[in-house]
């Protein structure tokens, strides 16, 4: 894998820890942000902040294609994920699209349930079909 992935990988993972701290807490980014001691690489805070600037709107993207599951009922991870990974893609610059699904899979992959890769990016297909 080249640096250049490595280093977004590891970009999207601090953006969702970032993300996930201001969830538990009921802060927003930029407070977890400016009270962090090490500061976050560009990427990783321009992801984050986007995606908490974004999210009502993003998660009412995702509500709109699950089907007998609403947002609450979602893992914690499974929603941040989405919402990083639409986030993301709603850049003029981003990644391409098979690069962030696969990239938003693994998170989950990672950090959430068994059943989370597939589910997350059966979300992700779904909103980006509807937004075309």
């Amino acid at each position: 894998m080249a640096t250049a992935d490595v280093s977004r990988r590891r970009a999207r993972e601090r953006a969702l820890e970032v993300l996930y701290e201001a969830t538990l807490k009921g802060r927003s980014v930029a407070e977890i942000i400016a009270e962090h001691p090490l500061p976050l690489d560009a990427y990783a805070e321009r992801l984050a902040r986007s995606a908490d600037e974004q999210r009502r709107d993003l998660e009412a993207r995702v509500a709109a294609v699950l089907e007998g599951w609403t947002l609450e009922r979602l893992a914690v991870i499974d929603r941040l994920v989405l919402i990083l990974a639409l986030a993301e893609l709603s850049w003029p610059d981003a990644p391409p699209r098979a690069v962030v699904l696969n990239e938003a899979v693994e998170l989950v992959r990672t950090y959430s349930t068994d059943s989370s890769p597939s589910f997350v990016n059966g979300v992700l297909v779904g909103c980006l079909a509807a937004a075309d």
